[in-house]
């Protein structure tokens, strides 16, 4: 029969939904419920595209025996950390702190104040490698809260207090200078693996943000080694078996330095991030390869992630049926020489397995091999390994596919809008244009209220229950205002401007300017979580600086100027300290000390010969953080547009920084040379 999580949304918390364990949603209800029966809770996070998650559920959640403990000593709380990343946050700190490691599946046990005082991640059924089984955590725990209540108490109320007194210094509510962003350029350098790309050891994950600070870096400075940093890494990670070869996009992490063996789920944060960063490395230097992924993680996108609604999925699950009933890790992605020559014939089989570095032994487990791109030299036939890249991708169309988890996500989908816009623009395709507008318009339908606040998620054309958290604001502005550059519609501004003012009013501290990651009035938990470092997406205190910057670039709002900057000085602070993990801060204050630069493109129509060529340009530019504003002169779209007429009856392009405005010019390649940053 099933659980209370049969009423939910939620893929991952539906994953759940006939387990045997009597699960109950994150809700007041579910702490009512252990005061009353005075019993611990046990708090499970994970998502749904999570590996372990679904071994811990197969194992032990699914288990009669297990589900029997539970259900008569504790009230279980299952949670999707994408539906609710402030609850995530708050206990993954905790564990964090406690145990000096943290990940998913999240295993907390919490007194019935949600206070927790025991911690770990994922617990195998037996004893394994030094680990209690879950049961025997179930029954120690169990016992210390009958025994032992007052020490459990104290050790809960502990916690609480320490994670209290664990506020950082913020620095002086000032942006980073030259000398800041230089020295977070070293401290890169130092990290930096000249091998392989990429920053530090295995794991490796991509560095989108750190990447995007590189390119506006070397835009702002000519520091050649910013570029080459960022070149390199992302050839590798192109070449790589974290890169689908076949279809496209990138898998979530690297479970080695060298980009080989990828964690097989596919997100869509990552992919919008990635996406983004390619298009633009080709803006800086032309690269094909850089033109080749950006395009096929976009088409990637579209494909697999696009919704009915059309919004895009969060994720595709890592595992996947091996055609034996079996569900195995990346069964979905990788090949045997035997399956390619089952596919391709003996010649073209071994090409293939040549090319894309498919061995005997295998590159994998049980001898398969994750398709990669070796460097070779020498001729290849490009159009035979093309058809053979056909062959191989219909060929695994007939597999058993990843489970998709469907939910619309808004501040992940806000990524994929600014992500399509701009790839859409530079590389002509209006149809991932029109894709962006489409999440675009049904993010304004389906999560903002009259007041324009966020709901986090939906799913199947329905809202979700948990209020947006400050990178939803932030990430959909952001996306918003990639959009209103690319199409010319000044309604996105506009969009942008009410969820900014929410960061504003709800998001921001008064007094230090420092940014918290829940709304005043969202519900409280026992601490208000406040990240300003990037995780796998933008930290949304940095996301927020950028889209207030931006903003402030569009309209002249002072006010949001004044935000951008405080909260930019987190970025002084952590910047030459820890710059791998506040790189999308380390770009804000880029585009800060480049003006950025404001961009009128003033033209009798948008589909005109020589507006076109002009807004393209202006587009193109590499200007850190540069806005542009395109529309007929006298228009009201946008502020930029104001009091900007042709020039001599010809379209025209104005470019303003930090209060001075060069000559309007009617020329694309004098245009360029002004926003070549």
């Amino acid at each position: 029969m099933p659980n209370r999580l049969a009423h939910e949304t939620s893929p991952y918390l539906l994953q759940h939904a006939d387990n045997p364990v009597d699960w109950w949603p994150w809700s007041s209800e579910a702490f009512e419920e252990a005061r009353k029966r005075n019993v611990p809770v046990l708090l499970s996070v994970g998502y749904s595209s999570c590996h372990w998650c679904h071994v811990m559920a197969h194992e032990s959640f699914e288990d009669q025996e297990t589900a029997e403990y539970l259900n008569a000593h504790y009230v279980s709380v299952k949670v999707d950390r994408e539906e609710r990343p402030d609850v995530d946050a708050v206990y993954m700190e905790a564990v964090q702190a406690a145990t000096g490691q943290g990940g998913w599946p999240m295993t907390v046990f919490l007194t019935p104040d949600a206070e927790p005082f025991y911690f770990g991640t994922y617990f195998p059924p037996a004893p394994r490698q030094g680990m209690p089984s879950f049961r025997q955590v179930l029954q120690g725990v169990h016992q210390a809260w009958d025994e032992r209540r007052d020490e459990v108490t104290e050790v809960a109320e502990k916690i609480v207090r320490d994670l209290a007194g664990r506020e950082i210094s913020y620095g002086d509510a000032q942006t980073p200078g030259a000398e800041e962003l230089a020295q977070a350029l070293l401290g890169l350098t130092r990290e930096y693996d000249p091998q392989r790309g990429g920053f530090g050891g295995a794991p490796k994950f991509p560095p989108s943000m750190v990447l995007e600070f590189l390119l506006r870096h070397h835009a702002r400075t000519g520091a050649e080694g910013a570029l080459q940093m960022a070149r390199d890494t992302c050839e590798r990670m192109a070449r790589g078996g974290m890169y689908d070869q076949l279809g496209g996009g990138f898998a979530r992490y690297s479970v080695d330095r060298d980009w080989v063996v990828p964690h097989f789920e596919k997100m869509l944060y990552d992919n919008a991030l990635l996406c983004r960063v390619y298009a633009h490395l080709w803006r800086s230097t032309g690269s094909e390869l850089a033109r080749r992924v950006a395009l096929e993680t976009a088409d990637f996108m579209v494909r697999e992630l696009r919704t009915n609604e059309g919004g895009f999925a969060s994720a595709l699950d890592a595992d996947s049926d091996d055609g034996t009933g079996r569900h195995v890790e990346g069964a979905y992605y990788v090949w045997t020489p035997e399956q390619l020559r089952e596919v391709l014939g003996e010649q073209d089989a071994e090409l293939a397995a040549q090319h894309f570095g498919v061995t005997e032994e295998g590159t994998f487990e049980e001898g398969t091999s994750v398709l990669q791109l070796p460097v070779r030299d020498g001729f290849v036939d490009a159009e035979r390994v093309a058809s053979i890249r056909e062959r191989l991708l219909a060929a695994r169309s007939g597999r058993p596919a990843p489970g998709r988890d469907d939910k619309v996500v808004a501040a992940w989908n806000g990524l994929a809008i600014a992500a399509l816009a701009e790839t859409g623009a530079y590389f002509d395709r209006p149809d991932l244009v029109e894709a962006a507008v489409a999440a675009a318009d049904l993010l304004v339908r389906l999560h903002l209220d009259e007041q324009a606040r966020l709901t986090r998620t939906s799913k199947d054309g329905h809202a979700g229950a948990n209020a947006g958290v400050l990178e939803d604001y932030a990430d959909v502005a952001e996306g918003f205002l990639a959009l209103a550059s690319v199409t010319g519609e000044g309604v996105w501004l506009e969009f942008a401007g009410f969820l900014l003012d929410h960061v504003l009013a709800r998001f921001t501290d008064p007094e230090s300017g420092s940014l918290y990651d829940t709304a005043a009035d969202a519900e409280q938990l026992i601490r208000r979580p406040q990240d300003p470092t990037d995780n796998a997406a933008p930290s949304g205190w940095t996301a927020a600086a950028n889209a207030l910057l931006s903003y402030a670039a569009h309209t002249g709002s002072e006010p949001h100027r004044t935000a951008a900057e405080r909260a930019l000085g987190v970025v002084k602070a952590l910047g030459p300290r820890v710059p791998r993990f506040i790189g999308w801060g380390l770009a804000a204050a880029e585009a800060v000390l480049d003006g950025p630069r404001e961009v009128a493109v003033v033209g009798p129509a948008l589909d005109d010969e020589g507006t076109r060529a002009l807004h393209r340009t202006a587009l193109l530019g590499t200007a850190p953080g540069a806005v542009v504003a395109a529309g007929a002169p006298g228009s009201d779209e946008f502020p930029l547009l104001a009091d900007r007429p042709l020039v001599g009856g010809e379209p025209a392009a104005y470019v303003c920084r930090n209060f001075t405005c060069d000559a309007p010019t009617t020329e694309p390649d004098r245009l360029r040379t002004v926003l070549s940053g």
